[in-house]
């Protein structure tokens, strides 16, 4: 069609041209012309007369043209865009459902309900939103309060072994409340901290930053904040029942790790943007939770307990400030301020090889005394994990690699108190084993 449309202008104008540069005519009288004369006409008014019959005949055949309909016998088939019945047939079943409500006045503000309702395919299950809140209260940190919970127990118990009574006594339900208390006020902490991290615009686009419930908008904020309020009250709540069962030490301790679990990331002065986030690891992750761990049990607070939690807390603080230098970038524009935004990557590795370092030293400084327990040296058995974590740190500074170290860490802290609280329990039976009942040996 538009092949015909140009050939017709082209031989408009070409027409046009013509016309334009025909000038005055000058003809020679003849005899012929003589006898037109005598008819009234002339032979210059016979060629004017063509030339406007040709320009004549020339602008209808552009009108012509400029009307002209194409059919489908003059057009090939490959030049007509054509969409296939199948495509068609999917996009009308895809049609969303149209939710139809009102748009009157209200005296209460509310957001509406949107007018296109989403398809059911787009619904999460309850498995889906399970897997979802799972992610949001970080399970992976989560070990980082129940061994220094365990380790403690294991020490309250191994007192009082005795050869009068060879496996010890222990309060199973006062252990259990401990636990899910210590828990309910980590997971609550995660989601407060990630309520007021949205806030401050940090890990807003950190794709290997933990929880991201409302960074990643799965979640409302306000419901991360209520959730979040609601798990760290009822953490309360039951540490408040476990702690009636230690004494005042244990009040004071649960008081510092409320106040901490809320103000770490909580206005109006964060302690995580003050530098302080390893401190708090180390307190809470170590010698806090371990020694109230023990006060459970016991009713009272021992300077071993103390001494052995030294090295999970070192371990501890060193999985926060690999969680530091992975968000070392969005933190400086955050206006986050943490160690290693401070001292820079450089000085960071230094100052983790000194946390890990420290963990290994203090157990090499129980264990290798002439008296010392020795063997709290097969806790050495993670030393290759150690020496994995930070070669892979002094080779690397990306966040992803950091990102693997820092899980790499958790792991080697598991290792580390599984093996110690082995060797304390290995030891503490070892000087009643001919007073246990001998329905209870393997041998």
């Amino acid at each position: 069609m538009e092949k015909d449309m140009k050939h017709a202008d082209s031989t408009a104008s070409q027409s046009d041209t013509i016309a334009s540069d025909s000038g005055p005519i000058r003809v020679q009288e003849t005899p012929t012309m003589v006898d037109s004369q005598h008819n009234g006409t002339t032979e210059s008014d016979e060629v004017n007369i063509k030339h406007k019959k040709t320009f004549s005949g020339a602008m209808r055949s552009r009108t012509t043209a400029s009307t002209r309909v194409v059919t489908a016998d003059s057009v090939l088939a490959e030049e007509v865009p054509t969409i296939p019945i199948g495509s068609l047939e999917t996009i009308h079943s895809l049609e969303p459902e149209v939710s139809v409500h009102s748009v009157a006045s209200t005296r209460s503000v509310r957001i509406p309900a949107p007018l296109v309702v989403q398809p059911s395919e787009y619904r999460r299950t309850p498995n889906e939103w399970l897997q979802v809140w799972l992610d949001g209260i970080r399970p992976s940190y989560l070990p980082l309060s129940l061994l220094p919970a365990l380790l403690g127990s294991l020490l309250a118990w191994t007192q009082t072994i005795s050869a009068n009574v060879p496996l010890g006594h222990f309060r199973v339900l006062p252990f259990v409340a401990m636990l899910v208390s210590l828990l309910l006020l980590q997971m609550g902490a995660h989601l407060i901290n990630d309520y007021y991290d949205y806030l401050r615009g940090i890990d807003s686009s950190n794709a290997l930053g933990p929880g991201g419930l409302i960074q990643q908008g799965l979640v409302k904020p306000t419901r991360v904040l209520t959730s979040g309020l609601v798990i760290l009250g009822l953490g309360l709540l039951l540490g408040l029942i476990v702690a009636s069962t230690g004494g005042v030490v244990l009040y004071l301790f649960g008081l510092i790790g409320v106040l901490c679990a809320y103000f770490y990331s909580a206005p109006p002065r964060a302690l995580a943007s003050l530098g302080l986030s390893e401190l708090i690891a180390f307190l809470l992750f170590g010698p806090l939770i371990t020694m109230g761990a023990y006060a459970v049990q016991a009713g009272h607070v021992v300077y071993s307990s103390f001494i052995y939690s030294l090295p999970l807390g070192l371990i501890a603080a060193a999985i926060i400030h690999l969680n530091n230098m992975r968000d070392m970038e969005g933190d400086l524009l955050a206006g986050k301020h943490t160690i290693a935004t401070f001292i820079g990557m450089r000085w960071s590795r230094i100052w983790l090889l000194v946390l890990l370092v420290s963990a290994y030293a203090i157990l090499v400084f129980l264990a290798v005394p002439h008296h010392g327990p020795h063997l709290l040296l097969i806790a050495l058995w993670t030393f290759p994990l150690l020496v994995l974590i930070i070669s892979g740190i002094v080779r690397t500074d990306t966040p992803a690699s950091i990102h693997i170290a820092m899980l790499q860490t958790v792991k080697l802290e598991i290792y580390f108190t599984l093996l110690l609280m082995i060797a304390l329990a290995i030891l503490a039976l070892l000087p009643v084993l001919p007073h246990l009942p001998a329905h209870i040996l393997p041998f």
